[in-house]
């Protein structure tokens, strides 16, 4: 197999960074009866993981949040007497799921990080889900409490939630009439230590982390410690061996990197390459708790960012920005994408606009604790449409066909199901054992659902998604999901959904319907009607009314290949 000059030095470096013995030291272990490669000397659990990095990073600046600054130091010690909370005034014990439901705060971190200390399991609930979608990971999940700001808190207050709320960023006023109580007071009333610390093992549960797949109804992606503390390291390892190559080149570091946190913590991306590295390398963040762009560019510059990741539209919308050239951008040294694919004529956009900064581009998905495969600077301008290669020193890329266990790689250029082994991978879906079976294959593998091939050069090109779901700005929807909220209008007889090319977004929600006959769907009561039971990500933003009946297959089944070709090229000749 060839390499390019980057990828020469870069598994140069690794090995050396990798080499037996040393602190990220590789080595082997039996976990869950596979053998596979690991770091020896890892911390055992997210507790020790935490105690480590934080306790190294203590006076840095870490978290700023408007004018509120904190060092790793103070954070941590937050993280520790909320922890003491949770046990003393809620009676949360190890093995208990915890949500937490809130857009981008220094809580969101606080509580995570008091919550996996603890032994607790910790929920990241998506921040854009309507009370009823709150609703449904709370049960699902058997979440004894939800840690929820206001917007939050006053979904949840509409519902008869089997979760205890205890809610942040609320007034005193806001709480009482919601009729939960505030951390604040509870934090006022609690010792700031815990009465017990349980014992924790790598194989413990750590985080539910909940996906979009083709079954409707979001599934929950349960990660071990292990699998967080690895996959958090694996990145890191990345990162170290950038940084030693920028070095050799003779390019001096930051004092400190500064990461502007523009991504939702309740992704994976947001969790485990962007907070918990950051919490390793003693990296700031710059909290926005929205995203906009104008904001982000105002940030950088003040902040001076050296590192910046989003999903493409973020990126896109920095560089169209009417103002851009107005601020200093110098600091800032590579410009990555995750969670959807950006668009091979947007990295050399991004390479101009942005001169001496590095397109990146990242693959993983919530079930590989967002491990898989990167694409990095020159390597990705020579290969923009690919997501790079498997992600060193644990990620094991596979394309195989069929379903079940997988066999045989097919042969460079060949598409197939992309498949993903490596100790950082979740053990499964939340009491979902056939899902889990159909997903996590045995033997290590995880069959993620999208097609693609490898090259020559183990480079991997995703191609299209063997699941039936939608990637719109980094969110995964469930076509069969939005499918069900349409059917539940009266008036509908038949319905499919599909995903439409957007440049901005990447791909946005179509859906075309055949009425009952005799009654007539308007497509903008049709859209207000959704409103009610989805997040607004996935309301169709383009509805097409059928005077006939759609398609079918042999089987019976509504043809939703052709469908989604005939009415991608209506809408292509549409914006054309």
């Amino acid at each position: 197999m060839t390499k390019s000059a980057l990828d020469a030095a870069l598994d140069d470096v690794i090995a050396g960074i990798t080499a037996p013995g040393g602190p990220l030291g590789v080595g082997e272990a039996n976990v869950h009866g596979v053998t596979l490669p690991v770091f020896s000397a890892a911390p055992p659990t997210m507790r020790e993981y935490l105690a480590m990095f934080f306790a190294a990073q203590g006076p840095k600046e870490f978290l700023v949040f408007g004018d509120e600054r904190m060092t790793f130091a103070q954070v941590y010690q937050k993280s520790l007497h909320f922890a003491a909370m949770l046990q003393h005034r809620h009676g949360i014990a190890k093995g208990d799921r915890v949500g937490v439901a809130m857009r981008n705060y220094p809580e969101w971190i606080i509580a995570y990080c008091a919550i996996v200390h603890m032994g607790a399991v910790c929920i990241p609930m998506n921040a854009w889900w309507t009370a009823e979608e709150m609703d449904y990971g709370i049960r699902d999940s058997g979440a004894r409490l939800v840690i929820a700001d206001e917007e939050r808190a006053r979904r949840l207050s509409t519902l008869s939630c089997t979760a205890n709320v205890l809610t942040v960023r609320t007034s005193a006023d806001v709480a009482a009439g919601l009729g939960f109580a505030r951390a604040e007071d509870e934090l006022a009333q609690s010792p700031e230590t815990m009465w017990y610390l349980p014992e924790l093992l790598p194989e413990d549960d750590c985080t539910i982390m909940y996906t979009s797949g083709s079954t409707g109804a979001p599934k929950g992606a349960v990660s071990t410690h292990r699998a967080q503390v690895s996959g958090s390291m694996n990145y890191l390892v990345m990162g170290l061996a950038l940084l030693d190559l920028s070095a050799k080149a003779g390019v001096a570091p930051a004092e400190q990197q500064v990461m502007l946190l523009n991504v939702p913590l309740f992704h994976i991306t947001g969790l485990v390459p962007v907070l918990l590295v950051s919490i390793a390398i003693g990296r700031k963040m710059i909290i926005m708790h929205k995203w906009d762009a104008g904001e982000a560019l105002r940030l950088i510059e003040k902040e001076r960012c050296t590192y910046f990741v989003g999903v493409p539209t973020m990126s896109l919308e920095l560089m169209q920005h009417p103002d851009r050239h107005k601020y200093d951008l110098s600091t800032l040294v590579d410009i990555a994408s995750g969670g959807a694919p950006r668009p091979p004529e947007h990295v050399d956009r991004l390479a101009k606009e942005f001169e001496g900064k590095h397109p990146v581009q990242g693959y993983g998905l919530t079930e590989t604790n967002g491990v898989g495969a990167g694409n990095i600077r020159e390597n990705y301008r020579n290969k923009p449409a690919s997501t790079g290669r498997a992600s060193p020193p644990l990620m094991e890329i596979r394309v195989a066909s069929g379903d079940g266990p997988v066999g045989p790689a097919l042969a460079p250029g060949e598409v197939g199901e992309v498949c993903l082994r490596s100790v950082c991978n979740c053990r499964g879906y939340w009491n979902k054992p056939e899902a889990t079976a159909a997903a996590f294959v045995g033997d290590g593998w995880f069959r993620s659902g999208d097609l693609g091939y490898l090259d020559e050069e183990g480079y991997l090109f995703i191609v299209d998604r063997k699941k039936d779901i939608i990637i719109r700005g980094g969110e995964n929807i469930s076509c069969q999901e939005v499918e069900s909220a349409i059917y539940a209008h009266p008036a509908v007889a038949e319905c499919s959904v599909f995903g439409l090319p957007d440049e901005r977004l990447g791909e946005i929600v179509g859906a075309v319907v055949y009425a009952k006959p005799g009654e007539v769907v308007e497509p903008s009561a049709l859209t207000d009607f959704l409103k009610a039971n989805l997040a607004a990500y996935k309301i169709p933003a383009k509805v097409w009314i059928s005077s006939d009946q759609l398609p079918k297959l042999g089987s019976a089944k509504i043809d939703k290949v052709s469908l989604r070709k005939h009415y991608r090229d209506v809408w292509a000749a549409k914006a054309a």
